[in-house]
């Protein structure tokens, strides 16, 4: 039975236990968020202890803590669960910039535990099923990828505007194609962005082309146009396209160059942080301190990734000083 507590209570932790209530010898001991009114409404939903500091959560009977606060806070949180003796897996985007994870990875180095980002698409089956495909009926060497989403419809008082709390369409949407670009192209050799910022003064919509070891990508993200949410894989024998909303991919189609098609259909069930889970978990009982395959050096080419982009459209947060380097 591997015991976890939670940091933050809100709608990424909501899903986080629909997800846990999947996965068998867990149980979520201690919940903590920053609004007792919230952490007491959490653990009437869902059980265990509610706390009223992060010490307090931090010093109960658990093995593992999951992050579930806004971008902000995680490099802290972290540092204090490992220094604590708990596992750690942290939301995305791991931390506000690469120096800060990078401050997150030696704690983890120094004190022997895992820790991992909770970048969901490769867990789920249909993203495990394509990339075992491909490895048998191949699209030839991979050279392009495009991938983006824009969602018009965030309530305005979401998180996602909050210029504070690291909101805006960079950190919040595009880590997701960062993933994508760096696992199939290798990583990045160069970068070109552009964007524009709202009334909060988080970047509304921002669109960036990378070049990789392995090719090229191009990308895009955005709080006020409706984009589509697909990604495209293209190689040199076909391409595949994962369908909308591809980061909780369910259905991916190959189009071969000899006129063939695949239809590759792997629903997910629980809202998908299931599989996250249990290969965290499963690392746990292996004593792992880093996931192969979302390992730390993946982690730290995401964020850096999204340190670059920013840097070229002006985008500094509060928490950062001006002598932060990205």
């Amino acid at each position: 039975m591997i015991k976890w507590g939670i940091i933050g209570c809100g709608r990424i932790a909501q899903r986080f236990m629909e997800g846990f209530a999947a996965v068998a010898d867990v149980e979520l001991v201690a919940s903590y968020s920053r609004r007792p009114e919230t952490v007491d409404a959490f653990v009437t939903r869902y059980g265990g202890k509610a706390c009223r500091s992060v010490e307090e959560l931090l010093a109960a009977d658990i093995d593992a803590v999951y992050i579930a606060t806004l971008p902000d806070s995680h490099a802290a949180y972290s540092i204090a669960a490992l220094k604590a003796g708990k596992h750690v897996l942290c939301e995305k985007p791991v931390t506000v910039n690469l120096a800060e994870l990078d401050e997150v990875l030696i704690v983890a180095k120094q004190t022997g535990l895992l820790f991992m980002e909770g970048m969901k698409p490769p867990f789920y089956p249909l993203y495990a099923r394509l990339k075992d495909y491909l490895l048998i009926d191949p699209i030839g060497p991979i050279g392009y990828v495009r991938a983006g989403s824009a969602v018009a419809d965030c309530p305005p008082d979401h998180p996602n505007f909050n210029f504070g709390l690291v909101g805006g369409s960079l950190m919040q949407i595009a880590i997701y194609e960062a993933f994508l670009a760096l696992d199939w192209l290798g990583p990045m050799q160069q970068i070109q962005t552009m964007g524009r910022f709202g009334e909060t003064g988080i970047d509304m919509f921002a669109i960036f082309q990378t070049l990789h070891q392995n090719g090229y990508a191009q990308l895009y993200c955005g709080f006020d146009l409706h984009g589509k949410g697909d990604a495209l894989i293209a190689g040199s024998l076909g391409h595949v396209t994962i369908h909308k909303n591809w980061w909780n991919p369910a259905k991916a189609t190959i189009s071969y160059l000899d006129g063939r098609t695949v239809v590759l259909d792997e629903p997910f069930t629980a809202g998908g942080l299931n599989y996250e889970i249990i290969h965290f978990c499963d690392l746990i009982k292996q004593g792992k301190t880093e996931s192969p395959i979302l390992p730390h050096e993946l982690s730290r080419q995401m964020i850096g990734m999204i340190d670059q982009a920013r840097a070229q459209i002006g985008l500094r947060f509060p928490s950062e000083s001006e002598f932060t380097e990205f």
